[in-house]
């Protein structure tokens, strides 16, 4: 099969600092290639080189014959005054399309994206919407290849699923290939069936295996443990070389030049081995926690918040050691709201009180945040201030460290500590924050988007990290596998104002599509929105058979003793010592889930014997 796209010793520097040198791969159609690999490896450089954006240092790259490429970069740039028609219509302008299609173009991708005003302003989007869009425009083309870098961005679940669902479709005008560079293994997992990994710990500057993600984590894997056994037989082979090399004088009067050529030889692939094997860097992430012995760390009943819509209301919350909590939901519906009236309820400030409900804590009670605007940093100061702002040094753990050193564990060189924050990427900014974090010894970590721009090494190790936290931890991510792995108990969000505990995330999403069928289903048969009072018992004989008469005079009866049974089980599963148990959670949400139905069914038969007694 022809290749749409092939790389061809492909090189890129800047200044002293190399990216990769010598990169050789293809695409080929039916390709969906997951671009990964530590932050400041070269990824978006690489896409933007292959976009014909920017150009490389050495190498080719050889393209099929009138190949269309489509690129989506990291920010988005659009007139925020124009409407979202009018931001497509002036990016087709350049494609020689007539009126009717580009119209017809416009408005297909408009509807895949879930638009359903085209005429709505672009400043009117969120950055989840700005990024639909930005595909949107992206596919205006119909390119044969899709770049994409870091699509998730500013995505919630929901629209982490619908970008899952536009890459693994299979339109008539869908790319033939796509690239995508993301940090989300989850995603990884879903959509692509090739992983490429830039990484200077490889030969050839990069790993290379067709297969889902965790395909690619178990090959390289592979790679990685055959490496670490071929250094400790090259080890030995070089020190039997050596001491033969250090015989006496007899023995080196005889040795051979070629025996000698190949010992110099072995010791140079022997040291290639070792850089390469001791270059894979990772970001030393720990939160120290105080050792609390005290049960309730803080406590929360009845809470609720609105601004120009409810966000919550009724929420009992109950953080002790141990717990990890996990806030689902999509943009806009509350949990960075939550987050800071929790990390504010030591300070009482008016402005983030909830507008109902009471927060109790324990004395003394240490509260540490991270913040996913990343407000807390000077985007004036340099990397080694914002490290260490009252000097050349920071105390962990009783200790006094250098900068220099306490920089290097979250993998900065030495010659960035003078760069200035605003020129950091945002993995490095990250990082930063991640750093200051582990300064303060805490009782409850409140983690708002902590896994934004970090390279999947470092998601790892913070993840580990998160684990062996002895205090309290409340997360926000839109990272589905962090999620999972890490949080015992999940607070959903439905974006409607109501809110309700669940054993993982996946739980969450089916709890949002069960309530979206059952908000379709009383549309449709309720135009004002109400379920229909439950029915009076009426005996209408002749029109009912003796079973379905009797079936329809306890009809009321039933419905009215399932629903306070729902009633109460819901209330049930408010309550501090269900949420702080995972299992038991699970066990009431599934049989939530069974009442649910039955109210359901219930309401549906009724219907049916309504309709026989012509009613």
């Amino acid at each position: 099969m022809a290749a749409l796209l092939q790389v061809q010793a492909l090189g890129k520097a800047f200044g002293a600092q190399e990216l990769f040198r010598e990169l050789r791969f293809g695409i080929e159609p039916g390709d969906r290639i997951g671009l990964i690999g530590p932050n400041g490896s070269g990824k978006s450089t690489l896409l933007r080189i292959l976009a014909g954006l920017e150009t490389p240092d050495s190498g080719d790259i050889v393209l099929q014959k009138g190949l269309g490429i489509g690129y989506l970069a990291q920010s988005d740039r659009f007139d925020d005054s124009q409407s979202l028609y009018a931001a497509l219509e002036t990016a087709g302008r350049g494609l020689h399309l007539g009126e009717a299609e580009l119209h017809i173009r416009i408005h297909t991708l408009l509807s895949r994206a879930e638009f359903t005003d085209s005429s709505q302003r672009v400043a009117a989007l969120s950055g989840g919407l700005r990024k639909r869009l930005a595909l949107c425009r992206a596919l205006l083309s119909r390119p044969e290849l899709l770049i994409l870098d870091e699509p998730t961005n500013h995505l919630d679940i929901a629209g982490i699923l619908w970008l899952e669902q536009l890459l693994t479709a299979n339109w008539p005008d869908s790319p033939q290939a796509c690239l995508v560079v993301s940090h989300d293994r989850r995603f990884l997992e879903n959509t692509v069936n090739r992983v490429i990994e830039l990484d200077r710990v490889y030969p050839h500057g990069l790993f290379a295996n067709r297969g889902g993600y965790a395909d690619f984590v178990e090959k390289r894997r592979e790679l990685l443990e055959s490496r670490r056994v071929l250094e400790e037989r090259l080890a030995n082979a070089m020190r039997r070389e050596t001491e033969w090399l250090r015989r006496g004088p007899k023995a080196r009067a005889t040795k051979a030049k070629y025996r000698i050529d190949a010992a110099n030889r072995l010791q140079e692939e022997l040291t290639g081995l070792q850089t390469r094997n001791r270059a894979q860097g990772q970001a030393g992430i720990h939160f120290e926690g105080t050792d609390r012995k005290t049960r309730k760390l803080l406590a929360a009943h009845g809470l609720a918040k609105a601004f120009e819509r409810p966000l919550f209301s009724g929420l009992n919350l109950l953080l002790t050691p141990g717990l990890k909590l996990g806030l689902a939901g999509n943009n806009g519906c509350g949990k960075s709201t939550l987050m800071r009236i929790l990390a504010a309820s030591a300070e009482e400030r008016p402005e983030l009180l909830p507008d109902s409900g009471t927060i109790r804590l324990a004395d003394n009670v240490r509260i540490v945040s991270f913040d996913q605007k990343r407000e807390q940093l000077d985007q004036s100061q340099t990397l080694r201030r914002a490290l260490a702002p009252e000097g050349d040094s920071v105390v962990y753990q009783g200790r006094s460290l250098h900068v220099a050193g306490w920089a290097r564990r979250f993998l900065f060189r030495a010659d960035q500590l003078e760069t200035p924050v605003a020129r950091l990427s945002g993995g490095e900014q990250a990082r930063i924050l991640l750093a200051r974090l582990m300064l303060r010894p805490a009782d409850i970590l409140l983690l708002d988007e902590p896994t934004n721009d970090l390279d999947i090494p470092s998601l790892n190790v913070l993840e580990e990290s998160l684990a062996e936290f002895p205090g309290a931890l409340v997360l926000v991510t839109h990272d589905r596998l962090l999620l999972d792995r890490l949080c015992s108990v999940v607070l959903g969000f439905d974006g409607q104002g109501q809110c309700a505990y669940f054993a993982d995330c996946g739980q969450w999403l089916d709890w949002l599509r069960d309530r979206s069928a059952q908000s379709a289903a009383a549309k449709t048969a309720q135009p004002a929105g109400r379920r229909p009072d439950p029915p009076k018992k009426q005996a209408r004989p002749g029109r009912l058979s003796y079973l379905e008469q009797r079936e329809y005079e306890q009809m009321e009866a039933n419905i009215l003793s399932t629903e306070a049974e729902l009633e109460a089980l819901q209330s049930r599963m408010q309550e501090p010592d269900i949420m702080a148990d995972a299992q038991k959670l699970a066990e009431y949400w599934q049989r939530q889930q069974a009442l649910s139905q039955a109210v359901e069914a219930m309401y549906q038969r009724w219907s049916e014997l309504e309709e026989k007694l012509g009613k």
